[in-house]
């Protein structure tokens, strides 16, 4: 007998295509949230100008950064699952992925951008290691929007 039927047969764990949805969209506004903080934060950490030190910094980065590791899983999981459990769309089409390549931009620019400014004790990074990590960060960010926008309009869907 073939196999047929929805995507959520196929993979043997029925969990409604709503609830699916909705973790996909909470994942990404975790990850849109922390991207947010993040750059208040960069914002408060300016040279010259900086509210706090480095260890304070460190210490207010670590939810966001617990928020972006949720996010960035959160969204490749569920938005992959949903491209397989809802059958108007599939994980080949063009809009899904585009935003999946967007999505592993974002991610490595992201995690590449921490490194670059994490403060070494109470020091901040060098201007230099500053610039790189706010343009890693810029790079992130944007992918982040971009995706917003594929998953809004579904371009070709």
């Amino acid at each position: 007998m073939p196999i047929v039927g929805t995507g959520r047969e196929r993979l043997g764990f029925a969990l409604p295509v709503k609830w699916l949805l909705f973790l996909h969209v909470l994942s990404a506004a975790l990850l849109v949230g922390a991207l947010a903080y993040f750059w208040a934060l960069l914002l408060a950490t300016r040279p010259g100008r900086a509210l706090f030190g480095g260890v304070t910094s460190l210490r207010m980065a670590r939810p966001a950064s617990i928020a972006v590791g949720i996010g960035v899983a959160g969204t490749l999981i569920f938005g992959v699952w949903l491209a397989i459990a809802d059958d108007d769309y599939h994980p080949w089409d063009g809009w899904i992925v585009a935003a999946l390549v967007l999505w592993a931009i974002g991610a490595g620019a992201g995690e590449r951008s921490g490194r670059a400014l994490t403060p070494e004790g109470d020091e901040y990074p060098a201007p230099e290691a500053r610039r790189r990590g706010i343009l890693l960060h810029t790079v992130a960010s944007v992918a982040a929007l971009v995706i917003l926008v594929l998953m809004i309009w579904k371009p070709g869907a």
